[in-house]
């Protein structure tokens, strides 16, 4: 999908101002570099949906900067955070 594309569904959505800095930051993390992510960002990415965890993602993808990374390694990354955040929510506390 071609960066204006993302931006648009990125705008449209109101992503970037729904889902707080530091849990923007926590996904980033758990999905880019090693790191977990709290049951509050889990939760606020939920919320947001899937549309916008992958958009979000796939934007982050088309910096020039990350261009060394695998990204089969990061779209699996990127799955296995969405789906531990369902199983979070779906699970009794």
């Amino acid at each position: 999908m071609a960066t204006k594309e993302n931006d648009q569904i990125i705008k449209e959505n109101n992503f970037e101002t729904k889902m707080g800095l530091p849990y923007v930051l926590e996904a980033f993390t758990s999905i880019f570099k090693i790191g977990s992510i709290s049951n509050k960002c889990r939760s606020e990415l939920v919320l947001l949906g899937n549309v916008c965890h992958s958009t979000l993602v796939k934007r982050t993808l088309e910096n020039t900067l990350l261009k060394g990374l695998n990204l089969a390694t990061i779209i699996a990354k990127r799955t296995q955070t969405w789906n531990n955040c369902l199983a979070l929510i779906g699970s009794p506390s």
